[in-house]
């Protein structure tokens, strides 16, 4: 397998996990950190298109609680990517690109299936 890329930031424990799991499995992938690259907006729109906006926003989490609220009850697709881009943290982590797919979050017994 070829071409997987993991998305997220470097500090997030499930980050730590998933990475965890993927280097005790011998899979190889490389990781886009958020802090340092930002969020990829082509990657952000296919996750969006494959999952809906409101899989891929973190809405659980403290950054969308920050969000203005005309910004949280006006969101869809578009206004995903925008917040996204400005606020990569929102971003549910790992975000896994795999063979023209995304996968998010992370759970064991589904990176056992994939992999």
């Amino acid at each position: 397998m070829t071409g997987i890329v993991v998305y997220g930031i470097k500090s997030c424990d499930t980050m730590k996990k998933a990475m965890t799991w993927l280097n005790d499995h011998g899979v190889a992938y490389t990781f886009h950190d958020y802090k340092k690259q930002g969020a990829d907006p082509d990657m952000v729109k296919a996750a969006i298109a494959e999952h809906g906006w409101d899989k891929v926003i973190n809405r659980a989490g403290t950054t969308w609680r920050k969000l203005p609220e005309e910004v949280r009850s006006s969101m869809g697709p578009d206004e995903a990517v925008a917040v996204a881009m400005e606020n990569p943290s929102i971003i549910k982590r790992p975000l896994l690109s795999m063979n023209g797919k995304t996968y998010l979050g992370f759970k064991p017994d589904i990176y056992e299936a994939l992999f």
